[in-house]
């Protein structure tokens, strides 16, 4: 008898992943030794290992350390000294439903393909007793044998926004764990129920459709972070969770009306789903897929034409750009404006319609003030953007 469906999708998921990861990545030569099952490793003390930025206190559990149990995903020996070492894959881990499912799956699947498989929860220090349940994190993925297991503690600013800070030091410590360990990828539990409301957030904002195509499957430098579950629902996951009697946490925050997310989540998908019947989720995940391709097909278009509108000079000529189709002008004046120091999470799209303006609507206007102290201005029929 084979395990549970919600098991069996669950594992699917991470295994067609996995495969993509060894086609894309596949391991090189490499003179370093990789000790076979069993051998003692040497423990490095907390100490002495390079943190991530703003952290405060990690956990670590090293691969080789002593468990009751010998790690189930640890690598295949190696038979000589000029193989390449098996590529590690991480999972980040908040101890919740859909990471503990994802953290079940990676531990299962890795070695079948000679994967080593570790874990990383971070400590975001913003509940009481953070630090405590982040430790409890270590040691659960440690029992499903993912090594290294490591908990990373934050500093959470506060640019953005409380959801938006947590979001970059979460991200920012993630990284760093992957360099620090050689990690090839990371993979992270979004689910298909996220993805909705990811798009919901996007179209409350008055976003493009870069937006509305809410996560990639595959982000980050070099396709680092990996999404497998964005086809699967929540519930799927929580499922996986319950029949293999995996214990998990409900973070607080989630149910918190305080966050805008944690609303969007108890209040309004429920009641979109009340007015127009089920398969909002579905819907809205299909809608974040469709506006992806289209972004990226507009994308390639604006990097393609964007040579063609500058002069010898390299400047921007306002006549050339006018004859592009809006949703093409607008990708290669954001990019401008990016080039010349204008911060991308602070450029909107009031303040690409007002550079716009300057080709389609030009009555002499003067310049145009962006953020990160750039200016835009049209001068000789040519658009001019740069440090003011």
């Amino acid at each position: 008898m084979g395990p549970h469906p919600a098991v069996a999708a669950i594992r699917l998921a991470v295994r067609r992943v996995l495969h993509d990861i060894l086609t894309e990545h596949p391991p090189t030569p490499d003179t370093r030794r990789t000790p076979a099952r069993g051998a003692a490793r040497p423990c490095v003390p907390d100490a002495e290992r390079v943190p991530a930025p703003g952290t405060r206190r990690s956990m670590t559990v090293p691969a080789g350390a002593p468990l009751e149990q010998p790690p189930a995903t640890s690598p295949r020996p190696r038979q000589g000294g000029d193989e390449p070492p098996a590529p590690l894959v991480l999972v980040a881990c908040s101890g919740g439903a859909d990471s503990m499912a994802l953290a079940s799956a990676l531990a299962f699947e890795a070695p079948k393909l000679g994967i080593r498989a570790g874990g990383i929860t971070v400590d975001h220090g913003l509940q009481p007793g953070s630090d405590l349940r982040a430790d409890e994190v270590v040691l659960r993925l440690t029992e499903l044998g993912l090594g290294p297991a490591e908990s990373i503690a934050v500093t959470v600013g506060r640019d953005g926004g409380p959801e938006a800070a947590a979001r970059d030091a979460r991200y920012a410590a993630l990284d760093s764990a992957a360099e620090r360990h050689g990690a090839t990828a990371i993979l992270l539990g979004h689910t298909r129920d996220d993805q909705a409301e990811t798009v919901l957030l996007g179209l409350a904002r008055g976003s493009g459709i870069r937006s509305l195509s809410g996560m990639a499957a595959v982000s980050g430098a070099d396709g680092r972070y990996r999404r497998p579950f964005l086809h699967l629902d929540r519930q799927t996951a929580r499922k996986a969770c319950m029949v293999q009697s995996l214990p998990v946490w409900d973070d607080p925050h989630n149910t918190d009306p305080a966050y805008t997310r944690s609303r969007l989540r108890h209040e309004g998908l429920p009641a979109l789903e009340k007015a127009l019947g089920k398969g909002v989720v579905e819907a809205l995940a299909r809608t974040a897929q469709l506006s992806r391709d289209d972004a990226d097909a507009l994308d390639t278009w604006a990097s393609q034409a964007e040579a063609s509108v500058r002069d010898a000079a390299g400047l921007l000529e306002c006549a050339k750009l006018y004859a592009l189709p809006p949703a093409v002008r607008r990708r290669i004046l954001r990019r401008a404006a990016i080039e010349a120091g204008a911060p991308a999470g602070s450029l909107f799209a009031r303040h690409i319609e007002e550079i716009d303006r300057l080709i389609t609507g030009w009555r002499g206007q003067g310049a145009i003030n962006l953020p990160g102290k750039v200016v835009a201005q049209r001068q000789g029929g040519r658009l001019v953007i740069r440090q003011g």
